[in-house]
């Protein structure tokens, strides 16, 4: 039986502590450009005992390519120069001040770089789709622009290792650059990026052969490469690739060993598919080979719903709990999990090291992101 103590090795050799991953979570703290803030260095220190494994937010690799907040929201973080080198080892350094991994997700924007078009700069996708929720035209990028990009995920995994990170995380879901390329929602390319199930996840595989080539010479020989997809992209009627679909993508992954693959799922780490018998775990799980881990993602708060995951999963993957409960692990591996916050207070907002951003993006009345349980009264408390 699985436990989340269990000592686990990963492909290339790294040693992690236990099961639990915070997996990445935009913390709305960078500051003009991209560079991070003190703030984000509190949040992750106060964090570095959350998980085995803690991946740092989503980091734009090229200048084109974020940021992807909104005009007058603490800005996206950055790596896409050696500017940001002195930022991203204060991060690493916090991340693995207590022993535990640090990873950097490493990403593109696309269509989602909101912050250019705000500024009247062109905003960069695979096609010139109009697309109703945006309020500015798309770009479509040359053979030469994707040809660059894909350069600039290798430089951004060269900086991850020189900044003393022990592992990348590339970016493939949530509608960013990458799952645009393989979505019939939003490539209509003719050229060989487009069309076809195979042209359409080129991108992917071109990105991910780079980011695993810059690892194996340039990085250590336990670095850690990882892949996040969302599973789908189902919006009623609009399909821009189905599980099975995915699941392509992912066996076609398979040859650039990577050490794991992360499921971005809305829902619980038990999700299905509409009309499915079958979870996102085992539709995936089968095309994995031995030795790339899956990690999934959704609805843990406590020990015993980590515990019950492990059922479905090899790591468990936990955001909004380790917001809540920032020694998540460190509580399970001092057997204290009975200790575990999974509801957010008063009393313990401020060890929580919350960015100020952060605090104003779950509590506007604007809010889309998912509830943070105890919210709600905690609000009406301080009111």
């Amino acid at each position: 039986m699985k436990k989340l103590t269990d000592s686990i090795r990963l492909r290339h050799g790294a040693q992690l502590t236990n099961r639990i991953v915070q997996p990445p979570m935009k913390t709305f703290s960078g500051l003009k450009k991209g560079f991070n803030s003190q703030e984000t260095l509190d949040y992750y220190q106060r964090r570095s005992q959350s998980a085995a494994m803690i991946i740092a937010e989503y980091h734009y690799v090229s200048p084109e390519g974020g940021p992807a907040n909104r005009l007058g929201s603490p800005e996206q973080l950055a790596a896409f120069s050696d500017d940001y080198l002195p930022g991203l080892k204060e991060l690493a350094k916090r991340i693995k001040s207590k022993g535990n991994k640090a990873i950097l997700q490493i990403h593109h924007s696309g269509y989602q770089a909101h912050q250019r078009a705000s500024e009247g700069l062109p905003v960069y996708g695979v096609s010139a789709v109009d697309l109703d929720f945006l309020d500015h035209e798309i770009v479509p990028l040359s053979i030469e622009q994707i040809k660059q990009i894909v350069k600039d995920f290798g430089q951004a995994t060269k900086r991850a290792i020189k900044a003393g990170f022990d592992g990348v995380e590339i970016h493939g879901a949530n509608h960013y650059l990458i799952q645009q390329f393989f979505s019939k929602n939003t490539n209509y390319r003719k050229d060989q990026y487009g069309g076809s199930l195979e042209n359409r996840m080129r991108f992917a595989l071109e990105v991910t052969d780079e980011v695993t080539r810059v690892a194996k010479d340039f990085g250590p020989e336990d670095f850690i490469v990882g892949y996040r997809i969302s599973p789908e992209e189902i919006h009623g009627q609009d399909i821009g690739y189905n599980a099975e679909e995915a699941r392509e993508l992912v066996a076609a992954l398979q040859p650039y060993e990577l050490d794991y693959l992360h499921l971005s799922l809305w829902g619980s780490y038990d999700s299905k598919p509409k009309d499915s018998q079958q979870t996102f775990s085992e539709i995936f799980q089968p095309v994995l080979d031995e030795e790339t881990l899956l990690v999934l993602v959704g609805g843990v708060f406590d020990a015993d719903s980590a515990q019950r995951a492990l059922d479905y999963t090899d790591l468990v993957a936990i955001g909004r709990g380790t917001l809540i409960e920032p020694d998540f692990a460190l509580k399970i591996s001092q057997g204290r999990p009975e200790f575990i916050n999974s509801h957010i207070s008063k009393e313990i907002l401020t060890d929580l090291a919350w960015p100020t951003g952060l605090y104003e993006a779950f509590t506007s009345p604007r809010s889309t992101l998912p509830p943070i349980p105890g919210m709600q009264e905690m609000l009406k408390e301080l009111q």
